[in-house]
């Protein structure tokens, strides 16, 4: 699924917005509605993104919001796509999760409202200490070849830091 940026004008320059996208809902999979509108979780090991070692940027899959770099992305062994830091921590909301009889950081973005999966205390001490565990039925992969094409471009420098 490609997604179409919302361009705003601020300022004279050209900035991206961000939005819940009823057309981007209209195209999802049955299982990418129930994880990113229903709070659902994909089976562990089965996300299309769990695998994926190619450079590039992770964005909501409902509104394009620009989540994580494939530099923060990380083998965890928990099954889902797990992530060091986000790229801006603005574009996600860490909510207290008690459902399930367990007490969670729900992570969801910040436009979009998508749920997109949990964080938690035990990632790599040397980067933060945080793992990020997400659904890959909540992201869109845009390779860093396309991300100046998609409205990305800003977060090329980013990469390889």
């Amino acid at each position: 699924m490609k997604f179409t940026p919302n361009f705003s004008i601020a300022s004279g320059e050209f900035g991206m917005t961000y939005h819940k996208n009823s057309e981007a809902i209209a195209r999802l999979s049955s299982e990418e509605y129930w994880v990113t509108q229903e709070n659902g979780t994909e089976r562990p090991g089965t996300g299309k993104l769990l695998k994926n070692k190619e450079p590039g940027i992770y964005v909501d899959i409902v509104s394009g919001e620009p989540l994580f770099l494939s530099d923060d992305k990380y083998e965890s062994g928990c099954g889902w796509p797990s992530f060091t830091k986000p790229v801006e921590a603005s574009y996600l909301n860490e909510i207290s999760d008690t459902t399930h009889g367990m007490i969670r950081t729900e992570v969801r973005s910040t436009n979009g409202d998508s749920h997109l999966g949990h964080v938690f205390p035990d990632g790599p001490k040397d980067r933060g200490g945080l793992r990020y565990c997400i659904n890959s039925a909540s992201l869109r992969f845009v390779h860093v070849d396309d991300m100046e094409a998609e409205g990305y471009g800003k977060y090329v420098a980013l990469m390889g830091e």
